[in-house]
């Protein structure tokens, strides 16, 4: 049996799933009852379950082939968003301030689908399959801290991943090699001058024009300190500085994210910006703080993985399912599990304009074509079963 021939099996048990848990959010590192109810489901189909019992949220399911051989995980992120849900359709958020306003919901939907599949083709599995339900995508640390539950990231030898996308048509499924996604890193800005009267400027250093320079000049970091033929981002999301209409502040602080695709960039890109900022605030008399922080490195397939995804997209749903995708700046972290092993992160697509999916991710109307999910579900379990048979 092949997993193409399941597709349409499955359709309504994954479409199901991700309505379900689309109605019953829960925010990074809360995700207790959505572990109970995946581990649940899992150990229905008779598959083993390992829950990260530490913390409470997130679990491992193991699915042994009936040949021996080595082990390749999937992998699907099981959070939602603190986001109030707008939209009006049956299975809306039950829960008011959260939303599955990303996706994780049909990711969770996928890896049921695949497990599924995957049980009924044990015949075919010829070693070990990890499904991965992690916690906490959404922090930028939920990656890292599942790696160390259990010994599960040191018995693999590879790992497959995917987004939905709404960007992408659905049913398209984009597996390209390089970078895919971009690294995601932030920073706080700490600027200290002289607090004074808002009538005698001259008697005070004004942290809001500092910091309002600050702003201005960082715009060159990527315009005049990066080659124009690389994708870079340095972006100020937040402002604070002040509470009275006639006291000049003498501190502000700001925050921002900086988005690059290249590791051997950073360090060129932060000291671009710490020079930018302490030189700023030099120049008008004040002192500024530079603080940073890398949340999750670049997202990158490597070949050989995206070779074999292409090689199971086609065989699976057909040249025409195949699709070519940018790269994209949104991170994932997802990238630290390809830091030290060989795999491939997938995007799927779910934009349909006929039943409103097409507001973008965390939008509050964010919605998917989850009718194709199963055949994503299709793609993962014969992924898995042809990497194991490919890499005895």
């Amino acid at each position: 049996m092949h997993s193409r021939e399941l597709i349409e099996t499955y359709q309504s048990y994954v479409q199901d799933w991700r309505r379900h848990f689309h109605k019953y959010p829960e925010l990074s590192n809360e995700e207790f009852e959505t572990t109970k109810t995946l581990a649940k489901e899992l150990e229905s189909m008779g598959v083993e379950v390992q829950v990260d019992t530490e913390r409470g949220t997130g679990l491992i399911g193991i699915i042994r082939g009936d040949k021996t051989g080595k082990a390749i995980a999937l992998r699907a992120d099981i959070d939602a968003l603190p986001v109030v849900e707008h939209n009006t359709f049956d299975f809306k958020s039950t829960v008011e301030g959260k939303m599955h306003a990303c996706g994780h919901d049909g990711h969770m939907a996928i890896l049921l689908g695949a497990a599924k599949m995957l049980m009924d083709m044990k015949d075919r599995i010829e070693g070990t399959v990890y499904l991965v339900f992690q916690p906490a995508e959404e922090t930028g640390g939920g990656a890292q801290n599942f790696i160390n539950f259990g010994n599960w990231f040191n018995e693999i030898d590879a790992i497959f991943g995917g987004h939905v996308w709404i960007d992408l048509p659905a049913g398209l499924v984009s597996v390209e090699e390089g970078p895919r996604m971009a690294a995601s890193s932030l920073f706080n800005i700490n600027v200290k001058g002289k607090q004074g009267h808002g009538a005698q400027p001259h008697q005070a250093i004004d942290a809001v024009v500092v910091a309002s320079a600050i702003v201005l000049n960082l715009q060159t970091v990527v315009s005049r300190n990066i080659s124009a033929l690389d994708s870079v981002v340095v972006t100020v999301g937040n402002i604070h500085s002040g509470t009275e209409w006639n006291v000049i502040p003498g501190e502000a602080t700001m925050g921002g994210t900086v988005r690059f695709f290249d590791p051997t960039q950073e360090e060129h890109i932060v000291a671009s910006i710490r020079r930018i900022v302490e030189h700023t605030a030099a120049a008008y008399g004040a002192t500024a703080e530079f603080i940073y922080e890398n949340r999750v490195p670049p997202t990158i397939n490597d070949t050989a993985s995206s070779a074999l995804a292409e090689r199971v997209v086609i065989d699976t749903l057909g040249v025409h399912k195949l699709s070519k995708m940018r790269k994209v700046m949104p991170g994932e972290d997802f990238a630290w599990y390809l830091r030290e092993k060989p795999g491939c992160f997938a995007f799927i697509g779910i934009q349909n304009p006929e039943i409103d999916a097409v507001y973008d991710h965390h939008n509050n109307r964010f919605t998917m074509d989850d009718s194709i999910l199963s055949a994503a579900s299709a793609v993962y379990a014969e992924y898995a079963i042809q990497w194991l048979l490919e890499n005895k």
